[in-house]
């Protein structure tokens, strides 16, 4: 399918804005325009946005909790935000996952994460599971339903949120209840056709992933499944999951090759390549 049509115009504009790569600033790009785009429009009314912190073994994480009106309890919603490990922030999130919120009728739950090179895994896996440590603690604080404990989250958040259902499963302290996978980055396989085909010009290129995972990433934990999520033994046994991937993204084969897995293992999988879209749709 051809590219569409907003795709075209998103990338036509940051050509226009001529941002230098990430590789080229490193993490001081997180103090530039990276962090300066955002897309996500007007934020819609009827959810208590809550700010506090939550301590971690390494940090005090900043959180930020979206609570719906009504009376509760809540299912709840924990989303891990994207930036290659290194860039991200949760407040350029707030629109998304207001609307969110309202749509589902969940408490969502959003952190930021220590970010790399800086912090290396496992620390922002870390962070991100002691989150879900916290809210499946608090059920009575965030008027929710411990039960109803679902994570997700987009690109480098797909595979956080991957890594805590794995460690999740492991541990089998928490019980979760799904799983949203937005295009994942969970293996290493640079020569599949996607990073081929989409190397460059659809915004995350193939140079600018390997860059990420080597910011994210020592050597020792490649064979690590909660920060490789293809690398895992077994898959079995994991919550229901969602994955979503674009026609026009490196990392499209990569959430093709995780959903055929988590089938394989006998998980509920759907799996939803949107055609045309790069990226960040």
């Amino acid at each position: 399918m051809t590219l569409n049509p907003q795709a075209k115009a998103f990338l036509d504009r940051m050509k226009a804005l001529n941002l230098p790569e990430a590789w080229d600033l490193g993490a001081k790009a997180r103090y530039g325009g990276h962090e300066e785009v955002d897309m996500a429009g007007p934020i819609e009314g009827g959810v208590r946005i809550d700010h506090r912190f939550i301590s971690s073994a390494t940090a005090d994480l900043p959180i930020r909790i979206y609570t719906p009106e009504g009376p509760g309890p809540f299912n709840a919603f924990i989303y891990y935000h994207g930036g290659g490990w290194v860039f991200g922030h949760i407040d350029r999130y707030d629109a998304q996952l207001v609307s969110l919120a309202k749509k589902t009728n969940s408490v969502v739950v959003s952190v930021n994460y220590q970010k790399s090179p800086e912090h290396k895994f496992p620390i922002p896996h870390d962070d991100c599971y002691e989150t879900l440590e916290w809210v499946a603690a608090n059920g009575a604080y965030l008027n929710i339903n411990v039960n109803k404990i679902g994570v997700g989250g987009d690109s480098a958040g797909g595979n956080l949120a991957s890594g805590v259902a794995l460690r999740a499963r492991d541990e089998g302290k928490i019980k979760l209840a799904y799983q949203l996978l937005i295009y994942p980055a969970n293996g290493l396989d640079f020569e599949a056709p996607s990073y081929i085909k989409n190397a460059e010009g659809y915004g995350l290129s193939r140079r600018g992933m390997i860059w990420f995972w080597e910011q994210y990433l020592n050597e020792k934990d490649k064979n690590n499944p909660y920060a490789l999520p293809h690398t895992a033994k077994s898959l079995a046994g994991l919550a229901p999951i969602v994955i979503i991937t674009a026609e026009y993204d490196v990392l499209r084969d990569d959430g093709l090759l995780y959903a055929k897995k988590l089938k394989e293992a006998g998980n509920y999988v759907v799996h939803k390549d949107y055609e045309g879209h790069i990226h960040g749709f």
